[in-house]
């Protein structure tokens, strides 16, 4: 696939309790993100039936944003913010869009 785009979800299981404060640190974090000039789309997703259950959608227009957001420095703050409230490591898979073509975006 020659497609650049790169989307990434981040899966995270927040520590029971700490749903709220995880939240309003992500939302930072997406919202600062989200003026990235390498980012398409930055969402925060939590499950219906588990609080405690947050998906992050991030899509880059290329590798190089990805890298770049890792650099920025509300990644860095809210990396560090969220760190204690998370119930496990968090674990993201990386994908190529397939449909729609990434000159759509």
């Amino acid at each position: 696939m020659a497609n650049s785009l790169v989307v990434v979800h981040v899966d995270i299981a927040v520590v029971a309790g700490q749903e709220d404060a995880f939240l309003a640190a992500t939302q930072l974090n997406a919202a600062a993100s989200r003026a990235e000039p390498g980012v398409v789309r930055f969402d925060v997703l939590v499950d219906r039936e588990d609080p405690a259950h947050v998906v992050l959608v991030e899509v880059y227009r290329d590798a190089d944003a990805a890298a770049a957001h890792k650099q920025t420095s509300h990644y860095a703050a809210w990396r560090d913010a969220v760190a204690p409230m998370m119930a496990r490591p968090r674990a993201s898979v990386k994908y190529v869009n397939a449909s729609p073509a990434d000159d759509a975006f």
